[in-house]
C-alpha cells in the first residue's frame, strides 16, 4: 500500500497517512490481540499518529496510536 490522504478522526481534518511498519503491526497485534493488521494506516501528522483502516475512520474505541520509536 501506498501512502495517501486520508481522513483523521484526531486531527479532524484530512492528512497524510502511511502502512504501519513492520515492527508497528507487531506493537498493534499485541493491542488489539487481532491476528491481521495490514489494512491500517498511521497517521503522519507530528503530533498525532492516530491508527485508521482504509475504510473506517475510528476502528477503535478508544483511539489508539503507535508509540513514538
Amino acid at each position: 500500500m501506498k501512502p495517501q490522504t486520508l481522513f483523521c478522526y484526531t486531527c479532524d481534518s484530512d492528512e497524510m497517512h502511511r502502512p504501519l511498519t513492520d515492527e508497528e503491526k507487531s506493537w498493534l497485534r499485541g493491542e488489539t490481540g487481532r491476528a491481521k493488521v495490514d489494512e491500517f494506516f498511521m497517521c503522519e501528522a507530528p503530533t498525532c499518529r492516530n491508527v485508521r483502516s482504509g475504510y473506517v475512520k475510528r476502528p477503535f474505541h478508544p483511539v489508539i496510536r503507535i508509540p513514538v520509536p
